[in-house]
């Protein structure tokens, strides 16, 4: 993503870091309840980076998933390891009263991305001739 000079992107400050008391509220609302807002803004940005670093350490494993896949020439799903997990998060998510139902999409968004790399991972393997 290109920016003009001079050009600030919303939510960085002028060196282009991300800057967390980025609000379009600022101006509107009393400055406890904005203290406030940020407070708890600011724990959302830490939940944010730990989902982005565990998922990075989940599609490490999985990378490493579709290459044994691809040298032994097993298929790039496994429905019912698919279903299993699928299963077991939605129970997970019941007991800590999170919606099943985003829980379930959450999880095919990433077993489609998986299954995506597993079968770039395979045609790889298959176009080096190994």
């Amino acid at each position: 993503m290109s920016q003009q000079k001079n050009e600030q992107v919303p939510g960085t400050d002028d060196t282009g870091a991300y800057d967390p008391s980025a609000s379009s509220l600022a101006d509107t609302v009393d400055q406890e309840i904005m203290d406030e807002l940020l407070a708890i803004r600011s724990s959302i940005d830490n939940f944010d980076a730990t989902l982005v670093y565990l998922l990075a350490e989940r599609f490490k494993a999985t990378q490493r998933v579709g290459h044994l896949k691809a040298v032994h020439a097993l298929p790039p799903s496994d429905p019912g390891r698919e279903k299993a997990q699928i299963d077991r998060l939605r129970r997970l998510a019941h007991e800590a009263h999170l919606d099943p139902e985003f829980a379930e999409k959450f999880m095919n968004f990433i077993i489609s991305e998986v299954i995506r790399h597993h079968q770039t991972i395979s045609a790889t393997h298959a176009e080096a001739g190994n």
